[in-house]
């Protein structure tokens, strides 16, 4: 049988609120104890002389206003705040005139030890259950040097609830901690993976930028001689693509230093001399997935550019990534996309209308692998639910100024 989870208000109860109500629990179940209820022959617990009396009830004030002090305090300082919560179940206790700390006035303790053992650095947590367990201690030492009985089994059993709710806490303290490194490793891989993607999609284009410049340079060799100019456009070419080939290197691998050049070398150039994707695929990828059910709508901005090959993938995977998290999260029929070439940059916008979350799960990490893009080229990145409904990506990508102007 499968836990229930707890409903999301309850989760935003603080911990000080549930000791305080634990508190008020058990000391109404305290004065229960010591009535007459309905079908009860007598009361369970015999009152104390003192029970109903002015010190008494001074006592039982005094008590409860160390408790909800103590509860005020568990966040900030969770020591104190323990300190003041055995004052008040040692000063109960007294008003019931009994020989041990009783499990009801124990209970606020109990609740406040998981919170410190859950939330708190191990070394807090056993201090806590230290501190706990000498109360009880000395409880029953400063009886026995009176002269006065004791409650050895009851005490035991105080014990053994204050042990077992710091085991809880120390355990659920252990497993959040265990997510957390699972989901730090998950997000350093998904990192790792989108980075090794990167650097293979930049081989591919070196491969091709290469290739041009042999058939180029070859070209030139042969008609060196007898076409002089079409030798020099040849040459010209040449340069244009190596310079840009270079930029495009410099400014990747600067980023990649740390990433995994070994991994997955064999593929190299498997595929010919084939240019990698990029934005003038965006509306064949449109057109593929408005035919397979989510209508997408392509907006075009500003004078249209040859950018470089880097950034033209990067801007198609961002936008290929956040049309695939629609399909698979967003429960939607439609999204947008906005393709903006500013002066010095290309701007990308993804928007829907749909439930409002993005992929953090699944294959991709597909977030994380955009964020870690737009970061290796310098530009700004964004993610989130629209105030509207539905969920935005927005990407914005410096472009050199090199970057020539071209027919829309």
């Amino acid at each position: 049988m499968h836990a229930m989870p707890l409903p999301p208000r309850l989760k935003l109860v603080p911990p000080g609120a549930w000791v305080a109500l634990a508190w008020s629990a058990s000391t109404a179940f305290t004065f229960l104890a010591r009535v007459r209820l309905p079908g009860e022959e007598a009361a369970n617990e015999l009152a104390a002389t003192q029970f109903y009396r002015w010190d008494g009830l001074v006592v039982l004030t005094i008590a409860c206003a160390l408790a909800l002090l103590g509860s005020m305090w568990l966040h900030r300082r969770p020591l104190g705040a323990l300190a003041l919560l055995l004052t008040a179940a040692a000063f109960l206790t007294i008003n019931l005139a009994a020989v041990a700390i009783q499990l009801a006035q124990f209970l606020a303790v109990d609740l406040a030890l998981y919170f410190i053992a859950a939330g708190r650095p191990r070394r807090t947590g056993v201090t806590a259950l230290c501190m706990a367990l000498a109360v009880l201690v000395a409880w029953e030492s400063l009886r026995l040097l009176r002269g006065w009985g004791i409650g050895t089994l009851e005490e035991l059993t105080v014990a053994l609830t204050a042990v077992v709710a710091w085991l809880l806490g120390d355990a659920s303290h252990r497993t959040r901690q265990y997510g957390e490194k699972l989901r730090a490793q998950a997000a350093t891989q998904a990192v790792t993976d989108e980075r090794l993607r990167i650097a293979r999609e930049m081989h591919d284009m070196v491969a091709h930028s290469i290739g041009i410049i042999a058939l180029q340079a070859g070209a030139a060799a042969r008609v060196v001689r007898t076409q002089p100019e079409a030798a020099r456009e040849a040459m010209t070419a040449v340069e244009t693509a190596g310079r840009e080939t270079l930029a495009g290197l410099r400014r990747m691998l600067v980023s990649l230093r740390h990433a995994d050049q070994d991994q997955d070398r064999s593929r190299a150039v498997a595929d010919g001399l084939h240019p990698a994707e990029g934005l003038a695929d965006l509306d064949r990828l449109a057109a593929a997935t408005t035919a397979a059910g989510l209508q997408v709508d392509v907006h075009w901005k500003g004078a249209r550019r040859q950018l470089p090959p880097d950034i033209d993938l990067s801007v198609f995977r961002i936008v290929q990534e956040s049309i695939t998290n629609v399909v698979r999260h967003a429960a939607t029929t439609a999204c947008r996309v906005t393709v903006d070439y500013l002066e010095e940059h290309v701007a990308v916008e993804v928007t829907d209308d749909g439930r409002g979350r993005g992929s953090t799960t699944d294959t991709g990490f597909g977030l994380v692998g955009m964020r870690e893009r737009v970061a290796l080229l310098h530009g700004e990145f964004t993610a989130g639910p629209r105030p509207e409904g539905g969920f935005r990506v927005t990407a914005r990508l410096p472009v050199p100024a090199t970057a020539t102007t071209v027919a829309a």
